[in-house]
């Protein structure tokens, strides 16, 4: 494979997406999070099957299979050197960081409360954005993100007793390394396709979470059944590389902080999710968090 011409390299990147992209870029963004809203159902379906190690180890393994073979089939060229420190920021936040940690919070939490609690992600990522590209969102944008954190942070504590579980320090953990490899993510797609950037983090793993994966699995046995197996695949092949494509993607036509801010309607879809597939109860806390964050999406979108 040879590396990307020096044409590529001279492209800026660019901090406001043309205007004809802000559609088709906000139904990608949009998609990529409807992907992810099955993440946790998903998740909880494949601890029946693996452990939360050899879980996360194989998923790796098996997006970076369908990525590596994407990337060969197409004949990709090598991505720069200067883009390997994004990719590896990529790489330890979205493949290994988020779900390592999420998966060990599921381990003692429902998936609706982590699915709130995960709804200070378009905050999190926004203020990062702003910090590694200079955007700078309008007062109100910031407000109406600050309200919708507030509403998440008042469910959590009031969830948890007052006081924070180890669940959520896992949850709030995962929240500041998947920030970091979304805002990176973004600004990688807008110098190489979407596709091309979570392909990259994934084969970049791959010497790590492959032996991994064999270890794992040495020490937690899987024992399958149709929700783990179906529960791998998904967040495998739709969580961790389909849907990331597609976010990326809209990411970078509409700009990581207004893409982000989509992202507060994960939590009602997965609470979606988690009745439907898993019988989850939970109580009226949930839903009417999850609405009040859906408010401050209309909110940070028209900003």
């Amino acid at each position: 494979m040879k590396r990307q011409s020096s044409a590529t390299a001279s492209t800026p990147i660019a901090v406001i997406a043309p205007r004809e992209r802000r559609g088709p870029g906000t139904a990608l963004a949009f998609l990529g999070v409807a992907s992810f809203s099955l993440t946790f159902p998903a998740t909880a379906w494949g601890l029946e099957s693996f452990g939360p190690w050899s879980l996360v180890a194989t998923r790796c393994v098996l997006a970076a299979l369908v990525a590596g073979g994407c990337l060969l089939a197409l004949r990709v060229p090598l991505p720069e050197r200067r883009h390997l420190p994004g990719l590896a920021v990529v790489a330890a936040g979205v493949v290994l960081g988020f779900p390592m940690l999420t998966t060990l919070a599921l381990q003692t939490s429902t998936t609706a409360h982590a699915a709130v609690v995960v709804g200070l992600l378009p905050l999190t990522t926004a203020v990062l954005s702003a910090v590694r590209t200079g955007s700078r969102p309008s007062r109100r944008f910031w407000l109406a993100a600050l309200a919708g954190a507030a509403a998440v942070v008042a469910f959590t504590l009031t969830q948890s007793g007052g006081a924070l579980t180890a669940a959520d320090g896992y949850l709030f953990a995962a929240l500041l390394v998947c920030a970091a490899g979304y805002t990176e993510g973004g600004r990688l797609a807008r110098v190489m396709p979407g596709w091309q950037v979570i392909g990259w983090a994934l084969v970049l793993c791959a010497p790590l979470t492959v032996p991994g994966a064999a270890v794992a699995l040495a020490y937690e046995p899987a024992h399958l059944t149709w929700h783990g197996i179906a529960g791998l695949l998904w967040v495998a092949l739709g969580s961790q590389f389909l849907g990331l494509v597609v976010w990326y993607r809209g990411m970078a036509a509409i700009g990581i902080p207004k893409a982000s801010q989509l992202q507060l309607a994960q939590p009602l879809l997965t609470l979606v999710w988690s009745a439907l597939l898993l019988g989850e109860h939970f109580t009226a806390a949930a839903p009417l968090t999850a609405v009040a964050v859906l408010v401050c999406i209309a909110v940070t979108q028209r900003s």
